[in-house]
């Protein structure tokens, strides 16, 4: 029986199901009530099933099975979960252990130092701050909560309302954002790199386009980096030497931390500086909502592959060819 691909309603889960569609699978996407909409307006999916909550897949999971599905993860299972994906019992894309050390920001870092990646300063006590800082907490929740803090005691104050969850306090670095996103194929052994993006992030981006005279007028206003939308971004070509050997390291450290390392999409969350030196702050272990904007493929899919070409379309067609080669089990956690 061909396996057919499914993921959750939320996300990347358009492109995934779109993707999966131009090669030839039949899809499944799962709902939360009331979230049912765009997978019925837009056609790409063939079957729609419901949850109460993506943290609990178990009503489905029968299911799932019969249909002899392949889950393809992205960011909402990861927020529902708290960054731990449960055990399934249906087939899933990826490998759950390298997610975990993308949702533990220290195990995250330990990860991309020993890569040998150029990374923002980590302030192991608020007493020691003496620059501006961001406070991140864990987890993929799309900068949900996260404040820039420029004392203790502004730190202090704003931290008020979270104490109840895990936080870094990591150096915040003034340049630009600049989103790296890469597929490393395990049916083909190479890196590929899919595309570039910047995030648009509520409020932040929006105060940014006033004033200095109005911002102070604002100055009870809170920024806040929770991402509404991805921009995408052409990188001047003499900077893709350096991107490509960062994904190239991660993938290699990869293999040090789990049997399969590091496969499918991922993308390393930079800021390069006026010097143009890349910091790289975060690695996402798959797929991420900045593919999004390539539905049709990005500049350098389109000349690697000379056809239109996603990273949800490239997932599908990783697939694909492993199991046109006997090789499914290679492209699959646990087996």
């Amino acid at each position: 029986m061909k396996p057919k691909i499914a993921t959750l309603g939320s996300h990347s889960a358009l492109q995934i199901l779109h993707g999966a569609h131009q090669e030839g699978f039949e899809t499944i996407v799962i709902c939360r009530e009331g979230h049912r909409k765009p997978y019925e307006v837009f056609p790409v999916a063939d079957r729609i099933l419901d949850v109460d909550t993506f943290a609990d897949l178990s009503p489905v999971m029968d299911t799932l099975i019969e249909e002899n599905a392949i889950l393809i993860p992205h960011g909402s299972l990861l927020a529902s979960t708290g960054g731990v994906v449960p055990d399934l019992d249906c087939m899933y894309f990826g490998s759950k252990d390298i997610l975990d050390w993308e949702s533990d920001r220290t195990k995250e870092r330990e990860w991309l130092t020993d890569a040998g990646l150029r990374l923002p300063r980590i302030f192991d006590n608020p007493a020691e701050i003496d620059r501006s800082v961001i406070v991140k907490f864990h987890g993929a929740e799309g900068g949900k909560g996260y404040f820039v803090a420029n004392s203790p005691d502004d730190f202090a104050e704003k931290i008020k309302g979270y104490t109840d969850r895990n936080y870094v306090l990591q150096e915040y670095i003034i340049g630009v954002p600049i989103y790296i996103h890469f597929f490393q194929s395990r049916v083909m052994d190479r890196i590929e790199l899919m595309g570039f993006d910047k995030r648009y992030e509520s409020n932040v981006d929006s105060l940014g386009r006033i004033s200095a005279r109005d911002q102070i007028a604002l100055a009870k206003v809170d920024p806040s980096y929770v991402i509404v939308g991805n921009i995408p971004l052409v990188m001047r070509e003499s900077f893709l030497t350096e991107a490509l050997m960062m994904g190239e390291a991660v993938v290699r450290e990869s293999l040090a931390l789990t049997p399969k390392g590091l496969f499918g999409p991922f993308c390393l969350e930079t800021i390069m500086t006026p010097e143009k030196e890349f910091y790289t702050f975060e690695i996402s272990a798959r797929i991420v909502a900045g593919t999004n904007p390539y539905v049709n493929g990005s500049p350098y899919t389109d000349i690697l592959w000379q056809e239109p070409m996603s990273t949800g379309r490239r997932i599908a067609r990783e697939i694909k060819m492993a199991v046109e080669q006997g090789r499914l089990n290679d492209v699959l956690d646990g087996a």
